[in-house]
């Protein structure tokens, strides 16, 4: 009887639970909000905890509850919530990852729910992101460059001239000072491409690059074109022929690569412009480094990016007040928070011109001049892109920077196999 009790018991609480989903509502009228947070760096978690306070002293009636969730499993959580009926009614996710839940139906159109302030705040390369079809389905806020970290001494040493924004390396230039801060135990880069798609093509942009192509009917296919080759063949060269990359690097992610980096194993390493914080908080005392600009190409200093966004849930009941909490956690001083807290740069204008994100410290400056060219991602809007990234074009690349491959193997395992995948989501 105690056993069949205590499963009775068990039940009742499941159960209740699992009629707290988006939008519950207290006996008084007091509506709740769930809020899920993706931050996970100490200094991030604690300024969306402290906005979501601040929300909820002024809002009383409109109180918002905080769930923390993972970048690891976020996409596949959100399905199983979205189809389980129990979304949080306010969602942290990146611009890359609403494709299928926007076309899926299960993404609020906030076209007519975002104050002007904040649309016009933003400016028009990061809502096409989050534009798919006639809606938006998300607000981009924080973006980072993908950057060059660099051992200072090291560069000194090699006296090789010292890009700026203004002045950047271009991918030739990258490629001999690569070579000159070789030898001696050292390579002049380590690129950590354990994910190689995003980084080769969003850092393409630069050089031109578009491989994915839209005709009049709106369906996509890959052509990977000349320009499409540049870094590519740049990384495969410093690895295979100059031996200016470390080989041992390829399959690692970007963090794998800061011990050796501090050792002066590696003169730089290509990162996300977030990674910054890691660095300060875990270099040696006495280690110098510094921010670069990535090279730049027949575009300049274009790069693609996915910004992080928020979105809220169609079935959320109080969509109305969902954004505008979106609207108070995006006031420009808190946009200037959440950038300070996750070491990454706000999308909207006003909070990229405050002082403190123009600081030379920790690379701020260089950062935020990076900003005016950043654009949408390649892959942003294209159906069946994750089939593509992982069936097709993770394999094809690794192989091909491991040497493999060769480029016209590469170039025909990319549209063949590639627009093959592509064509089963556009019939």
């Amino acid at each position: 009887m105690r056993t069949r009790t205590t499963a009775v018991l068990v039940a009742l609480v499941l159960l209740l639970a699992a009629c707290t989903g988006a939008g519950g509502d207290a006996d008084d009228g007091r509506i709740t909000l769930r809020f899920q947070s993706l931050a996970w760096q100490e200094e991030s978690v604690k300024a969306n905890k402290e906005l979501v306070r601040e929300w909820n002293a002024a809002h009383p009636d409109v109180r918002v509850e905080y769930v923390q969730g993972s970048w690891d499993s976020v996409h596949d959580q959100l399905l199983t919530s979205f189809e389980g009926g129990e979304a949080p009614d306010i969602i942290h996710d990146a611009s890359d990852d609403l494709a299928d839940f926007a076309y899926g139906g299960y993404l609020a159109d906030l076209t007519d729910l975002l104050p002007q302030r904040l649309k016009n705040d933003i400016p028009r390369p990061g809502w096409e992101t989050v534009t798919f079809g006639d809606g938006v389905y998300g607000v981009p806020f924080l973006q980072e460059p993908r950057v060059l970290i660099a051992n200072t001494a090291l560069l000194e040493k090699s006296g090789v001239r010292i890009p700026t924004p203004e002045h950047p390396w271009t991918w030739p230039e990258f490629r001999q000072v690569t070579k000159r801060l070789s030898g001696d135990g050292t390579y002049g880069v380590a690129w950590p491409l354990k994910e190689p798609v995003s980084a080769t093509l969003n850092l393409s942009l630069s050089t031109g690059g578009k491989l994915f192509h839209r005709d009049a009917d709106g369906k996509v296919t890959v052509r990977f074109e000349e320009a499409d080759q540049v870094v590519p063949r740049t990384v495969h060269d410093q690895v295979g022929r100059d031996r200016s990359a470390s080989a041992s690097t390829l399959g690692s992610g970007g963090s794998d690569t800061l011990p050796g980096f501090f050792a002066g194993k590696y003169a730089m390493v290509p990162l996300g412009f977030s990674y910054r914080q890691q660095i300060a908080q875990q270099a040696p005392e006495g280690f110098d480094w510094q921010v670069l600009p990535a090279p730049a190409g027949a575009d300049g200093l274009a790069q693609g990016v996915s910004p992080q966004t928020l979105s809220v849930a169609e079935d959320s009941p109080h969509k109305k007040e969902a954004a505008a909490f979106v609207d108070f956690l995006l006031q420009p001083d808190n946009m200037v928070r959440l950038a300070l807290g996750d070491w990454m740069l706000p999308t909207g204008t006003r909070a990229l011109a405050d002082p403190a994100l123009h600081t030379p410290e920790n690379g701020w400056a260089t950062g935020t001049a990076l900003a005016a060219h950043l654009r949408p991602a390649p892959a942003q809007s294209v159906r069946g892109y994750a089939e593509w990234k992982d069936k097709v074009a993770t394999p094809a690349l690794q192989e091909y920077y491991s040497g493999a491959i060769g480029m016209g193997e590469l170039r025909e395992r990319l549209e063949e196999d590639g627009n093959l995948v592509l064509a089963r989501y556009q019939r």
